[in-house]
C-alpha cells in the first residue's frame, strides 16, 4: 500500500492562505507559518500530520497528497474544514 507523509496548514479562507503560500514561496518557514496560523491542531508539530494511507484523509485532501509532486506546496485545496496549504513530505509509491 502506498503511504505519505504531508503537512499542512488549515485556515478559513483563501485569502489568507493564498498569501501565506506566497510567504513560504518567498523563502518563510513552512513549520514556523503553521505553527503561528494553522486552525489544526497539528500546528504543535509545525503541521506534520505524520505517515498515513489512502482513505485516511478527506476525499480533496488524499487526491492531492497521493499525486503531488513530493516537496511542492499545493493549494489552496477547499475541504469542508476550510483552506488548506499542503506539502507532501514523503511518498512510497
Amino acid at each position: 500500500m502506498a503511504l505519505a507523509s504531508a503537512r499542512h496548514i488549515l485556515v478559513k479562507s483563501e485569502e489568507l492562505c493564498l498569501e501565506l503560500k506566497k510567504e513560504i514561496e518567498a523563502g518563510a518557514d513552512f513549520s514556523a507559518v503553521a505553527g503561528k496560523n494553522s486552525s489544526c491542531p497539528s500546528r504543535e508539530s509545525g503541521g506534520d500530520l505524520g505517515e498515513f494511507g489512502p482513505g485516511m484523509m478527506v476525499p480533496e485532501f488524499d487526491k492531492v497528497v497521493f499525486s503531488a509532486p513530493v516537496g511542492i506546496v499545493q493549494g489552496p485545496v477547499k475541504t469542508q474544514f476550510g483552506y488548506h496549504l499542503l506539502e507532501v513530505t514523503s511518498r512510497n509509491d
